[in-house]
């Protein structure tokens, strides 16, 4: 796409991001974090968590599900070594800096795959959500917590108006729902089985695909 993000700009925006992140996001996205979760947690096994970012999620989780975690940005990653410290999370396998289009992981590893918040904050979200398939068991799970953008209407206008300055912040406001259908059709290996709207005021999506 046009003038849209790119790698190197996602991971400067989110180097900046790194030492306010919580603080700024926490609350904001604390529902769509926990609803993630239980699903994971509700699938258990081993679970990879894109985007981990600092690592605020990684309590959350049950002792019993084994995670790895991965995010483009090294000093978000930092501060998530330094949780799993702290907290003696022993069940956190891995954490590392990866790109989520090019995973280091083999395929069919995981039993389900949480990305919050990740989808609009890669340059190329269908090759993403490919390789995200690659690496999940068939029959496992892909759990999408994600702002879904307007199709039309002011909302849509102001996602529109908004877009180069969030492109700068690291992440495009404006992804239709039907990028989603599109990329889901043409893989032709998912199924779609939940899209549920998450607080505040249905902006964000959980949205969950099982591979087939």
């Amino acid at each position: 796409m046009g003038n849209d993000i790119d790698r190197a700009g996602v991971a400067k925006a989110y180097a900046r991001w790194a030492p306010i992140y919580d603080l700024v996001f926490g609350k904001v996205f604390h529902s769509g974090r926990q609803s993630t979760i239980a699903v994971a947690d509700a699938i258990g096994g081993r679970v990879l968590d894109v985007g981990v970012g600092t690592g605020l999620s990684l309590s959350d989780y049950s002792p019993s599900t084994r995670l790895c975690g991965v995010d483009i940005s090294e000093p978000m990653l930092r501060k998530a070594h330094e949780r799993v410290r702290t907290l003696k999370l022993t069940n956190v396998e891995t954490l590392a800096v990866m790109d989520a289009k090019n995973l280091a992981f083999p395929e069919a590893f995981f039993d389900a795959v949480v990305a919050q918040y990740v989808i609009t904050a890669v340059p190329d979200p269908e090759a993403t959500l490919d390789d995200f398939i690659r690496v999940l068991k068939p029959g496992g799970e892909l759990i999408l917590v994600n702002h879904i953008g307007a199709e039309s209407g002011p909302r849509r206008l102001f996602e529109l108006a908004f877009a180069p300055l969030a492109r700068r912040l690291g992440w495009r406001p404006e992804f239709p729902w039907a990028r989603l259908v599109n990329w889901a059709a043409r893989h032709g290996g998912v199924t779609l089985e939940e899209r549920r709207p998450m607080p505040p005021m249905g902006h964000f999506s959980l949205i969950r695909y099982r591979k087939t």
